[in-house]
């Protein structure tokens, strides 16, 4: 795929006149081009054929990059420099966040870009009309080959290319070899829906290496089952499993994004119960489709942009309560349910009926209903359930078995698709699977299961860490640990300020770090952490670092229901003294009026581990697990319900860091 709209070597680039290059890059453009633009264009053209003249090397304008649905402005090879220039057409002032800008997208290459990772990457912008600044030139900490971000202006970018091609070493780049390399990003959830919303496919911003071509494997097997349910009038429903991370919401996304023909009958609606991820979503595709619009001159509304957005992304119990009142079949042909094993229970269902819907006597379950749902069309429905394994963290959640139980009581005509791991122990799908056996139509298909975790693209192995983690076999999370820590930092300490101070450090760009913690902390309170402190999802992971509302500012915290199924570069886990290690197996608590209280219910012990699991799997670049000394006058911060508990990650092989004061 062709991944901008002008390439060529420096020296036919020099000696092209501007309205030539300005022709292809308007041909090339997916858009209108409005005159502002053509301008910037042509005078980022004639900056850099005065500058770029003597060197040898290519340059690429408008360079994709379909992660961020952003592009570069110019990308420039010489010797063995990848030069990321981002233009600020003029602008006197050096903007934060059009630092951030052009960092983002030297991570972008530097992380996915698969001939890009070894070769030295300069971020720089140019403010046209900025002052004379003194020239910096210094690699970031991380030791990875990219620069800190470059603040230049016209006059003195020649000065910067000189600048950085005399600090750099390393082998002289290939163009054609960079060109052919691979682009494997690993999106957030947010990004990801913002790509598929703009027409982006799961190609485009999926990894490609042979462990993650199952993203698409899975898209198109699910998409084929519903053209084939479509032509044949059936109904069907697929069981689409996957390890934490590894692209379900991703896959969910995906359809529903390419089934909103209205014209053929093939709506369809993605549906969570996880109001705050429906909120993000909505928000940021909303704001970003927002952006765009006034970015291209066009005069839009931020409701009605808002009423599309909420069509195809709706909360699982709204859908719930609108075909409770109305008995017709839904608008939409394919409903797909994130997170399907989170849907009730029949105990949960007829409580919730009775209290909230007066409607006593309600004798069927949340997945029998909502099969029922779309059982009422006449022609063809699919439903795709997406389906987690240890995320159960709500009372009442019935599991996959339920659902499964359902099809064999009430719908036995519809076809099921199942994936090979559905039987797998963590999917809970228990004896209902040996019901299956007596179903008329059930079809296995290794391609409904994601084995690969996308969410961590620097640790594949995250997620098995943390389960033999949670599941006490230190060995084994020892060796699971010694394949990850080079790529992906797992540090321990006492100190929530030392915690703070490497989250800061360790972030570059927007790299979003925040600080979560179980629902069930309660006793974090003397560290300024307040889990029933009230905080807004959607500001804390879509606002920016100058609002306090958002993580960055490290101030208010997320539990597991504000983070379940969405994303942090970087993550703070504080540990409290619900959740605590001994040589007996974990204890578990509850704070209950002035003390701790045991958990004695093995459901709801089930919870508590599952939210540590929620908890430890979030963060995609690396994470630090703070577990607080305790206080020997404070009953109810005891150190003997935390020295285990650090004692026991720290046997893991986790590297311990101190705050700086306590290094004296």
């Amino acid at each position: 795929m062709k991944r901008h709209y002008y390439s060529n070597n420096l020296s036919n680039f020099c000696s092209s006149s501007p309205q030539e290059i300005l022709g292809e890059l308007t041909e090339n453009s997916e858009f209108s081009i409005e005159i502002a633009q053509k301008d910037a264009w042509l005078q980022q053209i004639k900056i850099l054929k005065s500058i770029l003249i003597n060197y040898e090397g290519a340059i690429f304008f408008e360079y994709s990059i379909p992660r961020m649905g952003r592009r570069i402005d110019a990308v420039v090879l010489i010797d063995n420099v990848i030069f990321v220039l981002e233009f600020k057409v003029g602008e006197s002032e050096f903007l934060t966040n059009n630092l951030d800008q052009v960092w983002d997208y030297a991570l972008d290459l530097k992380n996915f870009h698969e001939t890009s990772h070894k070769h030295l990457i300069a971020p720089i912008l140019i403010a046209t009309e900025a002052k004379n600044i003194f020239l910096n030139i210094s690699t970031t900490p991380h030791n990875d080959n990219l620069l800190f971000p470059i603040k230049t202006n016209t006059t003195l970018l020649k000065e910067t290319i000189n600048g950085v091609l005399s600090f750099a070493d390393g082998d002289k780049i290939d163009t054609a070899t960079w060109v052919e390399g691979r682009y494997s990003p690993t999106p957030t959830i947010i990004e990801a829906a913002m790509a598929l919303y703009n027409n982006h496919s799961v190609t485009d911003i999926s990894r490609s290496d042979a462990g993650a071509t199952n993203l698409t494997d899975t898209s198109n097997a699910i998409k084929e089952i519903i053209s084939r349910t479509n032509a044949n009038n059936e109904k069907a429903i697929c069981f689409v499993t996957g390890v934490p991370g590894a692209g379900k919401t991703l896959v969910g996304l995906d359809i529903a994004t390419k089934h909103l023909d209205k014209e053929n009958d093939i709506t369809s609606v993605f549906l969570s119960g996880n109001g705050p991820l429906v909120a993000i979503l909505r928000e940021a595709l909303t704001r970003d489709k927002y952006k765009r619009e006034k970015e291209l001159g066009k005069k839009v509304r931020k409701g009605k942009i808002m009423s599309e957005v909420k069509m195809f992304i709706q909360n699982v119990h709204n859908f719930r309560d609108e075909s409770l009142k109305d008995d017709r079949a839904p608008f939409e042909h394919v409903a797909i349910f994130d997170e399907a094993q989170r849907a009730w229970d029949h105990v949960q269902t007829a409580n919730f009926m009775l209290r909230k819907k007066n409607r006593p006597n309600f004798n069927i379950s949340e997945p029998e209903f909502l099969v029922s749902c779309l059982d009422r069309h006449q022609d063809w429905a699919v439903i795709i359930c997406l389906v987690g394994g240890g995320q159960e963290i709500n009372t009442g959640e019935a599991g996959i078995s339920e659902r499964i139980e359902s099809l064999n009581r009430a719908f036995p005509k519809w076809r099921v698709y199942i994936s090979d791991k559905l039987s797998d122990s963590e999917y809970a799908a228990g004896k209902a699977l040996e019901l299956l056996k007596t179903h008329e139509f059930v079809f296995t298909n290794p391609a409904l299961h994601l084995s690969v975790s996308l969410r961590s693209f620097r640790a594949e192995h995250l997620s098995l860490l943390i389960k033999n983690l949670l599941d006490l076999k230190i060995e084994d999370a020892k060796d699971n640990y010694r394949l990850i820590k080079e790529k992906y930092p797992i540090v321990l300490t006492r100190s929530v300020n030392a915690a703070k101070k490497w989250l800061r450090e360790k972030a570059r760009g927007t790299e979003r770090y925040g600080m979560i913690v179980s629902s069930q902390a309660i006793r974090l309170k003397p560290f300024a952490i307040d889990v029933k402190s009230p905080m807004d999802p959607i500001h804390w992971f879509l606002d920016e670092k100058d609002d306090i509302r958002s993580s960055y500012y490290l101030e208010d915290v997320a539990t597991e229901f504000q983070v379940q199924g969405l994303e942090l570069d970087w993550a703070c886990v504080t540990w409290d003294g619900d959740f605590r290690y001994s040589l007996n197996g974990w204890k578990y608590h509850s704070f209950v009026g002035s003390k701790w209280n045991n958990i004695n219910k093995e459901e709801r012990k089930l919870y508590l581990k599952n939210a540590y699991r929620v908890l430890l799997t979030r963060a995609r670049q690396g994470m630090v697990i703070v577990v607080p000394d305790g206080d020997i006058n404070d009953h109810t911060r005891h150190p003997d319900y935390y020295n285990d508990t650090f004692n026991y990650l720290a046997e893991i092989g986790l590297e311990q860091i101190l705050f700086p004061a306590e290094l004296t």
